[in-house]
């Protein structure tokens, strides 16, 4: 059975725009997904990546018009300016990390559902109620914001240090078992190909 390990950071714009396509291309290949997440900062610090606030305003130009045309592709609502962002991405990917060791929800969901509050609902994802509001969402407990939490930081940490080590360097980025690295939300039909053999 082929397997994806996705590296993604709740606070990304990216792994918003990706929505639950990634999940669909994995069940259609009868494929299982592992979801790291981790500090997108903190790695952006550790491999090469500038944060977007420190950007060259070309970068910075460029990035407002393409988010706004992946949103249109996707056919999602999408602020270009969020009230809550950037914030703290660690209560978030905690509960995260709590309810995939947990189950009985949708991952796809949750992932969806915490980048979906900060680029779209003006949603700060760092406050307790909306991560648990989130989590009720994708069909987890809500209690499972806190719970786990020790455990959470550990594993929060060390998906920082694995996204290093594999050779991560954004979000949403997708790892075949065949170590075959697809880095964005543009990238799924890439992956989908290469799961099916055709790349």
């Amino acid at each position: 059975m082929a397997h994806i390990d996705l590296f993604f950071s709740t606070l990304s714009p990216y792994a918003y725009l990706a929505g639950n396509r990634a999940e669909a291309v994995a069940a259609k290949h009868d494929a299982t997904i592992t979801y790291k997440p981790m500090d997108i900062m903190a790695l952006f610090a550790r491999t090469g990546g500038t944060p977007p606030k420190d950007r060259h305003i070309s970068r910075v130009e460029y990035r407002a018009q393409e988010l706004v045309r992946q949103a249109k592709k996707a056919g999602l609502p999408f602020n270009l300016t969020p009230a809550h962002w950037p914030t703290n991405g660690a209560p978030s990917s905690y509960a995260f990390i709590a309810a995939q060791n947990a189950g009985g929800g949708d991952l796809g969901k949750l992932m969806f559902a915490f980048t979906r509050a900060v680029w779209a609902e003006e949603k700060d994802i760092a406050e307790d109620a909306v991560v648990k509001a989130c989590l009720e969402e994708a069909g987890f407990d809500p209690a499972l914001a806190d719970s786990g939490l020790l455990e959470g930081a550990e594993t929060y940490a060390a998906n920082l240090e694995e996204a290093v080590d594999r050779g991560v360097f954004g979000s949403p980025f997708y790892i075949t078992d065949k170590d075959q690295r697809f880095w964005g939300q543009d990238r799924i039909d890439d992956l989908d190909a290469a799961l099916a053999g055709d790349l």
